[in-house]
């Protein structure tokens, strides 16, 4: 059988050089045929498309435009052949102008917007500044506005929503700049870490330091209509990184376990997925033993304001007061002073729970301390019964309440939340306190919960690590909502740590399968340090291998600094 053979047919190029057959050459067929010219570039879809609006058709004559195909549209593509008539253009006006209703029942008139049904706008309306009216809500979107925010060339309200697409993009910075010789490990997704479970029993107390001094209950009593002024208390209180206490030095040296936190650190690993804001943990591996440290004026040392709304704080050059780096050290000063004032110091008979303050010199310090107890406690998280892994975390309480005649004190942590300012940005739809606090408490903690998931849950977790069987939580606002330096109290409330928990779908079963996870990665590595690194702007966490002087040149510098300000 003979192979088939092609032979292409003649080609007629066009004389001048230009695209497509020339017209001298055109098959018998073809000839007095209109022809509409296009680009090239044009790409060839549907014949039909039924999902297009009608006004972004290209079909359709635009309206109020200055030439040809649109030209005096902003944006707009040049159309090929629209200065000439074209046999294959096609308009249905004619289409649409023969279209008629079957019912013929006249609609509702339609009231525009803005308008009021008295004679005169209504006060707190879309032309007002009185409180809950459409000018509340359309400042709230704006910083401090008052007024509604418009659109382009005054059209208008500009509707704020889904379609928002025109938020400025959010570029956080790392907590910690990764250095070019560290090397990563590990890069663990937070979906993953979300599937992680490990079930832990009851801990085992090893020891307590510290004095309590018993909960104010005057502060049961405070409402909106009976706040009460945030004091100034200068107390002294430590929380010193795990590698600088001296108590779990020396339970180190006993092998009371192989794995030593403080409960801040612990509580930030194990509600990690909630974490939007970065955070670094150092882990050093010293034999059989890892200790996870936190370093000093980090993220562990402040509390965030925020972190899981759906419009966090920005950075704002021209607006310092309500930005995250002063939202949180606000909120950091409001729970330490809080914390003190909701004590009464002046008790006859303080709680002791062990030994003194083992951070406390008083040869050195000239203010007293703060109400504080560390209570040590070991935590079994061992897999099978062939191992043997044990955690032990320092953990913090606040303060006690008395018990009845022959009930023993109940341990509470104390926190606070506090308000800013709801019409400014980054308030995350939070109502106004001072008029839905006593009213509509479970809205305003709803939205805090759904705002503050990570920073409520790490308190929940905290409370439950130290054995506190209550916890409780303030209400602070500011006194004028321009001013972040006068506080007031507007109410408090107790909660149970684990029925906290379970209301913020905090499982611990998960933070105890992402605590042996991390462990087990710095187990099986050789000995040294390692930096676990929250991405700043993804949901991932890595582990990397740093070199074993990390730390020890920030604090040479530190010291350094200390030095020469005692010189001056």
């Amino acid at each position: 059988m003979a192979p088939t053979s092609f032979v292409l047919p003649p080609l007629a190029e066009s004389a001048d050089g230009s695209w497509g057959p020339p017209i001298d050459h055109l098959p018998p067929q073809f000839k007095d045929i209109p022809y509409t010219p296009y680009s090239k570039s044009d790409k060839f879809g549907t014949i039909a498309d039924w999902n297009v609006d009608s006004r972004d058709d290209p079909l359709r004559p635009a309206q109020g435009n200055r030439g040809p195909g649109g030209a005096g549209r902003p944006g707009a593509k040049p159309a090929y052949g629209a200065g000439s008539a074209s046999a294959f253009a096609y308009f249905h006006a004619e289409d649409e102008a023969s279209f008629s209703l079957v019912d013929n029942r006249s609609g509702a008139t339609k009231r525009p917007a803005g308008a009021s049904r008295g004679r005169a706008p209504a006060r707190g309306g879309a032309a007002g500044r009185g409180r809950g009216g459409a000018g509340q809500q359309m400042g709230r979107q704006q910083q401090g506005g008052r007024g509604p925010q418009t659109g382009p060339r005054g059209a208008g309200p500009r509707r704020m929503g889904w379609k928002d697409w025109d938020k400025p993009t959010r570029t956080r910075d790392a907590s910690i700049a990764v250095q070019p010789e560290w090397q990563m490990l590990e890069e663990i997704e937070f979906s993953r870490l979300n599937k992680l479970r490990l079930d832990v029993e009851e801990p085992e107390d090893v020891a307590a330091y510290g004095t309590l001094f018993p909960y104010d209950k005057a502060f049961d009593r405070i409402n909106t209509r009976a706040e009460r002024p945030l004091q100034i208390v200068d107390r002294v209180r430590y929380n010193p990184t795990t590698s600088d206490d001296p108590v779990i030095q020396d339970l180190a040296a006993q092998n009371t376990a192989q794995i030593f936190a403080t409960d801040s650190v612990l509580s930030v690993l194990m509600t990690a997925p909630r974490s939007v804001y970065p955070w670094d943990i150092v882990l050093v591996r010293e034999g059989n033993k890892v200790f996870l440290d936190k370093r000093e004026g980090g993220p562990f040392d402040f509390v965030s304001v925020n972190e899981n709304a759906a419009d966090p704080p920005l950075e704002n050059e021209k607006e310092s007061l309500n930005t995250p780096g002063s939202l949180s050290l606000e909120a950091t000063y409001l729970n330490q002073n809080f914390a003190a004032q909701a004590v009464k110091e002046d008790a006859k008979h303080p709680l002791a729970l062990g030994g003194a303050n083992p951070f406390y010199t008083p040869e050195e310090e000239s203010d007293p301390l703060a109400s504080c107890a560390y209570r040590y406690r070991k935590f079994d998280l061992s897999v099978s019964e062939d191992e043997d892994v044990q955690l032990l975390v320092r953990t913090e309480v606040d303060s006690f309440v008395k018990g009845a005649a022959g009930a023993d004190n109940t341990l509470i942590t104390i926190k606070a939340l506090n308000e800013f300012d709801p019409r400014a940005q980054g308030a995350g739809g939070a109502p106004d306190w001072r008029t839905k606090l006593d009213s509509q408490r479970g809205a305003v903690i709803a939205t805090e919960m759904k705002n503050n998931s990570a920073k409520l849950a790490r308190w929940a977790v905290q409370a439950v690590l130290a054995g506190a069987e209550q916890m409780k939580i303030g209400y602070i606002s500011r006194a004028n909502p321009r001013d972040a330096s006068r506080h007031v109290v507007l109410g408090s409330q107790w909660y149970r740590p684990r029925d906290f928990a379970s209301q913020l779908n905090v499982s611990l079963a998960n933070g105890w399968g992402i605590v042996r996870t991390i462990v087990d990665l710095a187990l099986k590595a050789p000995e040294g340090k390692y930096v676990l690194v929250k991405d700043p702007n993804r949901s991932i966490v890595r582990l990397y291998s740093v070199p074993a002087d990390f730390g020890v040149e920030e604090e040479e510098e530190e010291l350094g600094e200390e030095g020469e300000g005692e010189e001056a």
